[in-house]
Formats: C-alpha cells, structure tokens, sequence
C-alpha cells in the first residue's frame, strides 16, 4: 500500500520485480572533493568486494540507481554519487555545471573514497562524465557502462528534457509534481514515480515544493550545453575497458545509428538495446536493465578471474 510519497524501497523493488539482494538502506555520507561537499549512497559490504560507482543523469540523484544497487550490493560495494549541484550535494557557488568541473568532482570523489580500480556506470549525463574518466583514466575504471548517451544526442530528446526541467519551478503540492511527472514519462506506474520524487523534491517554509537540485540547472536563461561532437568522439575512442553500451530502444536521444557507430569505435564494445525503455532505461524498464546489467558484469569478471 502506498502513502503520498510512495512504497518503502524494498516493496517497491519487490513490485517492481527486480532482484532484491539482503540488506538494509544505504548509508548517506558526505565527502569533500574538488572544493566540495559531495553526497553520495554507500550499500555496504566487505573491504575486498569491488567498488561499483554509479552517476545519475542530470535533474536527477544517486537513488536514481536504487534498484540496481538492491540487485548488485551482494558482489559489489556499490557508491551512487550527486553530482554537484544535485540531490543532497552542494550548489556549485559559481554555477559552474560544465563537464569538466563534473569530470574533475568524480576524480576527486574516486580518489578520496575508492582507491583501486572500479566498475563505473553512468545514465546520460552520468554517461558521459563516465566514459570521459574511463578515457582520462584507463588505470581506475576496470568495466564502463555507459547508458543512452554518447558524443551525439539527438534535438528532440535534448528538447523535451529542457522542455520539462524549465517549467515552473515551484508547485502548491507534492501531488501537482506527481501529475507532472506522470506526463513527461507515462512508462512508469504512479508508485514508481511517488517513490522517485520523494528523493527529488523538498518542501519550502510556505508549504510549497520544489525540486531539490539548483535552480541555476533548470534556468530558461542558462544557455543550452554546447555540443562539440569531434571532442566527444576523441573521448570516447580514448575509452580501454570492457564496455557495455545501453540504448533504450525508444529512446529519442541517443539515435539507433549513433549507438551503433560508438559501439564499431571500441574494439571492446557491446551495445544492448532494452526493449520498452525510452531515454531512463533503469527505470523504465528495471527488470530487463538489470538482466542485461548482470549479464555483462557477470561475464567480465569471470573473464577477470
């Protein structure tokens, strides 16, 4: 049974259908990097297992990655991160939200908390901060998955997500984002999303609500992020690891050819489309986006031994 907020995670896991590993909630803690306090959601586990990160996509937070982390937090010490800006970390004093002070965050969290190499895995603008450390640092990332983003994004999927972030920031009730939210992304069952706004959202003095991550983000007057695909593509061709590549297959920002182009770019590559998933693949279809997750995963460390 739901309350306004939605079901208790391991409920709605369980709804959901995903793998629910034993264990409690995460930990909530706090690090300074790169000049800031950042949050981020620790699941635990023993010193020896190997270190899983997890970057959310922008307008989002670490919880984004819930139910992945339910499924994976036997095998792996999973780390879910708020970029700067998101969730429960700091705003960015300068408004600075550009890739390479993101880039430069991940390296400063990475080196804090988990030293050795990792398994990193990134949703769209997580995605792309992802594979640009895997490039930058072929020593620290073991395994990359990268999630429905790549060197080219497509205009319809950039403009509706501006579309609904730059509407109108503050609401008289939890329930009017609710009603919002179900519009923008129908895939998903009205529990679902009450439990993911619970973690997005945050009640003012007056009683209203609100998103929780800097307003500066969701600016009609910020100007859209520049793309530079001959860099993106330079990056991405920089990437070594074993990488896994997920497209949702009605995706309207990472194009069907241009997955398939970045996946002929890595020698090491394997591109998975997950049915009945637009652009949010986790959490559209968590089932499937776990089965192909695992699968992978599974597959690299036994090659690793």
């Amino acid at each position: 049974m739901t309350d306004d907020y939605g079901l208790p995670l391991l409920e709605a896991a369980r709804r959901t259908g995903v793998t629910v590993v034993a264990g409690g909630e995460p930990q909530d803690r706090e690090v300074e990097a790169n000049g800031l306090r950042l949050h981020y959601l620790d699941w635990g586990g023993s010193g020896d297992m190997p270190l899983l990160l997890c970057i959310h996509g922008f307008a989002q937070n670490a919880h984004s990655w819930d139910f992945t982390a339910l499924a994976l937090r036997d095998r792996y010490r999973v780390l879910a991160l708020d970029l700067r800006g998101h969730g429960d970390s700091q705003w960015a004093p300068d408004g600075d939200y550009t890739q390479p002070a993101y880039l430069a965050d991940v390296q400063a969290f990475v080196d804090a908390v988990a030293p050795g190499p990792l398994v990193v895995v990134g949703l769209s603008l997580g995605g792309s901060v992802a594979y640009a450390y895997a490039a930058a640092h072929p020593d620290r990332v073991r395994t990359l998955v990268v999630v429905d983003t790549g060197p080219e994004t497509t205009g319809p999927g950039r403009g509706r997500i501006r579309r609904f972030v730059t509407q109108p920031d503050v609401l008289d009730s939890f329930e009017a984002f609710v009603a919002r939210t179900r519009r923008y992304n129908s895939r998903r069952p009205e529990w679902q999303v009450r439990g993911s706004l619970r973690h997005s959202l945050r009640r003012l003095p007056d009683g209203q609500w609100t998103w929780k991550y800097d307003p500066v983000l969701r600016s009609r007057r910020r100007p859209p992020t520049p793309q530079d695909p001959a860099a993106r593509w330079a990056t991405w061709g920089r990437v070594r690891c074993p990488t896994l590549l997920v497209r949702g297959a009605s995706s309207d920002l990472l194009d069907a050819a241009v997955a398939q182009r970045m996946a002929d770019a890595l020698p090491n590559c394997r591109l998975v489309e997950v049915p009945n998933a637009g652009h949010l693949v986790p959490g559209d279809n968590p089932v499937a986006f776990e089965e192909t997750l695992t699968a992978f995963l599974r597959e690299q460390d036994a090659a690793a031994g």
